[in-house]
């Protein structure tokens, strides 16, 4: 019976702060789809930034941004952004609550030079640039500026409360750690997408898998039969469902050859 995976990408399928796939995960794909088997991305990450050897591995559709866009065979089957309205809203509380924002689109990310440049949002920028190649000129002052979801950093001086009383009822809140949280609008996740793919294909959730590394990878659990945690994801571990070996000792083979993916 056919079976589908779905996987995230950073500390998963892709060690972290690096393009490297391991050859192991490679070869691991290679057999699932001669097998038969559907494959699928399942990120926060926008479009922008799912590309290179990612796209050259023949995956069947993608679940990004959290389940605000789902690409399959190349062509869009769901997306949703966020008014501009909401999005002008979510600028101005940002600055009132000094925290340091990246607002995420699926043609690109968007910085804002009027927020201060924490530590962290210095890293992830230059970290797009030089790992993704992604577009980091772009800001929240550029005409066609808008987001569909967003991520903040943080610190001791950041109104946290205020912020998160903000957002209450429009975005979702994913604690990410390391003053680091990731919003998603209410109604969306990762979870989501996965439900929406499983009815495109008419999969029962018994035969669907994911494998995961961090908190923003927990909405998967509950929309797949077996939710899967990679062996260096320490916070994800007590909710999963099996627990494989670390991204650099095979992880992603050893549990796609364990539930059967390879025939």
């Amino acid at each position: 019976m056919k079976k589908i995976m779905f996987f995230d990408i950073d500390g998963t399928l892709v060690v972290d702060g690096t393009q490297h796939i391991p050859g192991s995960a490679l070869r691991a794909l290679e057999l699932a789809k001669a097998a038969g088997n559907l494959l699928y991305i399942c990120t926060g990450r926008p479009a922008c930034i799912v590309g290179g050897e990612l796209r050259e591995l023949g995956f069947d559709g993608y679940v990004m941004g959290c389940g605000t866009h789902i690409e399959i065979a190349g062509e869009d089957m769901f997306y949703r952004t966020v008014s501009p309205e909401t999005c002008a809203d979510i600028v101005r509380l940002v600055r009132e609550c000094d925290c340091s924002p990246m607002y995420e689109r699926r043609d690109g990310v968007f910085f804002d030079n009027n927020t201060r440049d924490l530590a962290m949002v210095v890293g992830i920028k230059s970290g797009f640039m030089v790992v993704n190649g992604a577009d980091t000129d772009r800001t929240t002052d550029d005409p066609d500026f808008g987001f569909d979801k967003f991520v903040i950093c943080y610190d001791e001086k950041s109104d946290m409360e205020g912020f998160r009383r903000g957002i209450a009822g429009k975005f979702d809140y994913i604690d990410r750690g390391y003053g680091f949280a990731e919003m998603v609008p209410c109604g969306f996740s990762k979870g989501t997408g996965i439900d929406r793919v499983l009815a495109r294909y008419g999969i029962d959730k018994a035969q669907a898998y994911s494998l995961g590394d961090s908190l923003n990878d927990l909405p998967m659990k509950g929309h797949v039969g077996t939710f899967i945690c990679m062996g260096n994801g320490e916070k994800l571990k007590p909710h999963a469902d099996f627990v494989t070996d670390d991204i650099t000792a095979d992880g992603v083979y050893n549990a796609m050859e364990r539930f059967g993916f390879f025939g």
